[in-house]
């Protein structure tokens, strides 16, 4: 199997930072896009197992706190159609990081997240 194929690392990360800018403008639709129907989501508090769950607990949530920032970005490739990002992210306003994992796969529509989790520190 060819790993970290720089075409797919390529598309993944604009697939990333597109759901990052989403996530920061709390653009619901398009956070929801990112997401395979079948995706199954671990929050800090929450846990949905397909997207009309995400859709509804999404519309429930405010927007994040102004200023997130990521660090320790890493995305790894596994053949033409999987990769796997981590990353840590914080806020000015809190001392507390946060994990984020989340599983893409190349679909007839796109790269999509399959699994998502994130916690705290």
């Amino acid at each position: 199997m060819e790993r970290d194929l720089p075409g797919v690392i390529s598309e993944v990360t604009a697939a990333f930072e597109a759901y990052e800018r989403a996530l920061v403008d709390n653009d619901i639709e398009a956070i929801l896009s990112f997401f395979a129907p079948e995706a199954v989501r671990f929050g800090v508090a929450d846990h949905q197992t397909n997207i009309e769950e995400q859709a509804r607990w999404r519309r429930t949530q405010s927007g994040l706190p102004p200023g997130r920032f990521l660090k320790d970005t890493t995305i790894h490739a596994y053949g033409q159609s999987t990769a796997v990002v981590t990353t840590m992210f914080g806020y000015p306003s809190h001392d507390v990081l946060g994990r984020q994992s989340q599983t893409w796969v190349r679909l007839p529509t796109g790269w999509r997240i399959v699994t998502a989790h994130v916690s705290v520190i």
